[in-house]
């Protein structure tokens, strides 16, 4: 592998997304991770489908490669153990001997009954990296319940926040995120803390220990709208497209479409209202600064609405493009991936597999300059290399 940590390794005993996630960040920077997996049904969302890996779907029902389980476990080696005999749990222990790094996201105290909790491994490997990723973190009255993205979405806020304001007009039940955004950002937080960790264990030689909760990660990046909260003491509530801090930063219709306009400042506004011809609403004393424009949104945002709906979406992109006004279209996945700039920039791109040929997937958006990303491994097929796991276990085998 190439890579920024090229010479670490990761020994994954998670499942389904957030643990994933951030050990297929560490495997894209380098890292060299072995997926330990249930030995015939392995990760839950290998399962997680359709779509499938593969046009035939009893082929690639028995390949148990899921479209879901392919975008987040590329770059890893895939072994069959099970933890619960007492062979899988001594080859836990030789794979933890030679791991920089371990993750894992079992129920609080499930791994302290097979003897592959921290301090039982620490005691093999003194410089271990632990990361334990729980809905609830190890302590506290919900420590010792299951939970799913969805759930900490409803109850760490983010639902409260998403989806069409409260009004007569437009009333909807509360909303969570496209995408499983708990479980994502929880990896990444993971991955940060691990490289932390990891840093820290260059220097000193000594390993740690990480507590890391999806409903702690969900609550800390609620970001301005908690800071929002906790110094004013008002309930955000949704606002659909809008933004609670900034006037005009929400969608607008258009004659053909929607558009989403973001000004992040005065001169910005100002450009905007020149771009849409509106030469009184820029010079208005009523909008001068973005606290004016909040205060009197309910003015302004007719006015804009209004102007919006008088042309096509490309009409206003080309015009507020040439005002130099941040704004781009909604689009649809089909179209994000059409864009020039998103092609330019390659963030789609194809791994082949051995059995399955050609797999699409989607390049991590970190470039390094002098240890570039090398993608050099699909998602691999339930225990494709149980045979490398046998060399591993071999005294005198290279890794």
């Amino acid at each position: 592998m190439s890579g920024p940590l090229a010479n670490v390794i990761v020994l994954d005993l998670s499942r389904v997304l957030a643990g994933p996630w951030a050990t297929q960040v560490l495997a894209d920077f380098g890292a060299t991770v072995w997926k330990i997996e249930r030995p015939g049904t392995g990760d839950d969302t290998r399962q997680w489908g359709p779509p499938w890996l593969s046009a035939d779907a009893d082929e690639a029902d028995a390949a148990n490669l899921s479209a879901y389980f392919a975008c987040t476990n590329r770059g890893k080696h895939s072994f069959e153990v099970d933890l619960a005999s007492a062979d899988g749990q001594h080859i836990i222990r030789q794979l933890a001997a030679k791991a920089d790094i371990l993750v894992e996201n079992y129920k609080v105290g499930q791994l302290a009954k097979y003897g592959l909790d921290y301090a039982s491994l620490k005691a093999i490997n003194p410089k271990l990296i632990y990361c334990s990723i729980t809905g609830f973190g190890q302590d506290g009255p919900r420590a010792s319940q299951p939970a799913y993205d969805a759930m900490i979405q409803a109850m760490g806020g983010i639902m409260s926040l998403t989806g069409a304001p409260d009004t007569d007009e437009q009333k909807g039940e509360p909303q969570k995120v496209g995408v499983a955004i708990t479980d994502i950002m929880t990896g990444m937080y993971g991955v940060s803390a691990m490289l932390a960790a990891l840093h820290h264990q260059r220097a000193t030689g000594e390993g740690q220990y990480i507590d890391l909760a999806l409903l702690d990660s969900q609550v800390a990046w609620l970001a301005n709208q908690a800071s929002n909260y906790l110094v004013s003491g008002n309930v955000p509530k949704a606002m659909g497209n809008a933004h609670p801090n900034i006037v005009p930063y929400q969608s607008f219709a258009v004659a053909d479409g929607h558009l989403l306009l973001a000004v992040g400042n005065d001169e910005q506004f100002r450009h905007c209202c020149e771009a849409m011809n509106l030469p009184d609403i820029a010079n208005h004393p009523d909008f001068a600064s973005n606290a004016l424009r909040v205060a009197n949104k309910a003015k302004l945002v007719p006015v804009l609405a209004e102007t919006f709906a008088q042309q096509p979406l490309d009409y206003w992109i080309a015009a507020l493009n040439q005002a130099k006004v941040p704004c781009g279209p909604i689009n649809t996945l089909d179209r994000v991936f059409a864009d020039p700039q998103v092609q330019h920039r390659q963030m789609e791109m194809h791994l082949q597999h051995p059995q399955l040929g050609d797999i699409p997937s989607v390049r991590n958006p970190v470039r390094f300059s002098a240890t570039p990303i090398g993608y050099e491994k699909a998602p691999p097929l339930l225990g494709q290399d149980n045979a490398h796991l046998i060399d591993l276990l071999t005294p005198g085998k290279p890794e």
